[in-house]
């Protein structure tokens, strides 16, 4: 899984992304010991603090009012409200989430987050709630037809994504970015031959600046699932979102979010 820009055709790419950018009930047990605001008082309203990188459309950014949007977003605050919880969204960098939910910053991070194992010795991770897959991002017209074409080339991704990781496997020393946003741009202006981040990030941008010189290619890169992230103690309130997400899975309410962003139904995974 993600920040500024510039002038020219970098302002036209930004106003892109910026358009663009798994049985719980009424749960009665707080969540344990991670700083949420667990409603102790009568009438208090019970919070969950959420860290996200709100700048990776479509699943976290901000919209026209500067409001956190998208289907993490909007995923989260459905499991809140299934647990009886108000959701609060804090943005952070992306590469600073795992070890923020680690200290107890927050109580949970969802951030288009693939659940990796080296990830999983800092954080605990919910059951999988998106599948997705590393895709590779080129202008039009360029020579780059495939993962292999990419060797000896300069590949933009996201610093502490696992677009980065799946890169340096090739062999290669990635450009890092702190966000895609800057990515892409810095591929917009001769800088990079490349970008490689997660294909649903790649599919809405086009799908929202169809004039763009921008494709993407089929890669053979495996399959990856996003997780929401707590503090590895947390194993009470990981059961209670999992419970959530879950029901919201089995009523067709996930798989109605999912086509409200994605055009098409959820895949069965």
């Amino acid at each position: 899984m993600k920040k500024n820009v510039r002038h020219g055709i970098i302002a036209v790419v930004m106003m892109g992304l910026l358009a663009l950018t798994g049985c719980g009930g009424n749960q009665s047990q707080p969540p344990a010991n991670n700083g949420a605001n667990n409603g102790a008082n009568a009438g208090e309203e019970k919070v969950l603090k959420i860290g996200s990188a709100i700048e990776y459309a479509p699943f976290e950014f901000m919209d026209k009012k500067q409001n956190p949007t998208g289907f993490d977003i909007d995923l989260m605050n459905e499991i809140g409200k299934d647990m009886g919880y108000t959701v609060k969204f804090e943005s952070s960098s992306f590469d600073g989430l795992v070890t923020a939910v680690g200290q107890g910053k927050y109580d949970a991070a969802i951030s288009a987050m693939t659940i990796t194992d080296e990830r999983a010795k800092s954080v605990l991770f919910s059951d999988p709630y998106f599948e997705s897959a590393q895709i590779i991002a080129v202008k039009k017209g360029s020579a780059i037809k495939s993962e292999q074409d990419l060797i000896g080339k300069k590949v933009g991704v996201q610093q502490g994504t696992t677009g980065q990781d799946v890169v340096i496997e090739f062999g290669i020393d990635p450009k890092k970015f702190e966000t895609i946003g800057d990515a892409i741009n810095d591929m917009m202006i001769g800088g990079s031959d490349a970008v490689v981040a997660d294909f649903p990030i790649f599919q809405y941008f086009i799908e929202q600046n169809p004039n763009m010189d921008i494709e993407v290619l089929p890669s053979n890169f495996p399959k990856e699932y996003f997780g929401i992230a707590f503090k590895l103690d947390n194993k009470e309130l990981a059961d209670q979102v999992n419970a959530s997400l879950k029901k919201l899975m089995d009523s067709g309410r996930y798989n109605e979010i999912y086509k409200s962003w994605f055009n098409e139904d959820a895949p069965k995974f």
